[in-house]
């Protein structure tokens, strides 16, 4: 199991009652979006206006707004793909539980850590 039942909740509980909030895809995120939608300029800063959890498969995930009327496609993305600024009221949660799943994820794929 990588995340705790009891510890999503809570988080995802507080996280909903906070939204929106703003955040900041990761370089890689950026890339991929920018890959994906090479018409439309998706800036790396976005609030999340939505949470939802997706199983210990997908984790925490986040919609993210760019405030285009007409975009293509709606963007939810993992909390790991998102960074957030010790501004957020729930930063070292939200960083805690990044990074906890973080280190889960590359424990079961044999992946070294950092």
């Amino acid at each position: 199991m990588i995340d705790g039942p009891e510890l999503v909740d809570r988080l995802l509980n507080k996280l909903d009652a906070q939204v929106p909030f703003p955040a900041t895809t990761t370089p890689a995120l950026s890339a991929e979006l920018r890959r994906r939608s090479p018409n439309q300029p998706l800036p790396r800063r976005c609030p999340v206006t939505r949470v939802d959890y997706a199983g210990d498969e997908g984790g925490i995930l986040c919609g993210i707004d760019f405030g285009i009327a007409n975009a293509e496609k709606a963007h939810f993305v993992s909390i790991t793909h998102l960074t957030f600024g010790r501004c957020v009221p729930l930063y070292q949660e939200i960083e805690a539980y990044r990074k906890r799943r973080i280190k889960r994820l590359r424990r079961l794929q044999g992946a070294p850590s950092p």
